[in-house]
């Protein structure tokens, strides 16, 4: 197995995870640990668009970050994501080698672009992370991720 078919293959598993997580996420909720941290739903929105912008970097070669505002439900960020993520499974697939193998612009500087991937994968891993430690103080339950959870043994 070649790195970019390990790397889909890694990203449709933690997809199918980061979805789970997001799904848990309560309607209306406004939780954060802290004044200066961001919503649960603001966090996933993030991950929406981080997912979004690393595959079109790598389809054209420059990362540009300008995501839409928010939607105003949960509901309507989950639904984006789900929508997405079958699409961008697809693109990964369809990745030809030399743009994974190439490099790409990330704000002005020449980046790996298949260095870039697993990165951006790796934050949002963490991102998913940050939204499950939020899930138990909005009065939700935290899905097996890696292994059993406290809810889900």
């Amino acid at each position: 197995m070649d790195e970019k078919a390990l790397f889909t293959k890694f990203w449709t598993h933690e997809t199918k995870t980061t979805g789970t997580v997001l799904a848990r996420i309560p309607e209306g909720s406004s939780y954060r640990p802290d004044p200066k941290s961001r919503t649960a739903q603001e966090i996933a929105w993030q991950i929406v668009c981080e997912e979004k912008m690393i595959i079109e970097a790598l389809e054209t070669g420059t990362v540009a970050w300008a995501p839409p505002p928010m939607p105003a439900a949960m509901s309507d960020v989950l639904a984006a994501y789900e929508t997405q993520s079958a699409d961008i499974i697809r693109r990964w697939t369809a990745l030809p080698a030399e743009r994974w193998s190439g490099s790409l612009q990330f704000f002005g500087h020449p980046r790996s672009a298949s260095a870039m991937a697993w990165s951006f994968l790796f934050d949002i891993v963490h991102h998913r992370g940050q939204i499950s430690t939020y899930l138990r103080p909005m009065g939700s339950t935290v899905p097996q991720i890696y292994g059993p959870s406290g809810d889900e043994p």
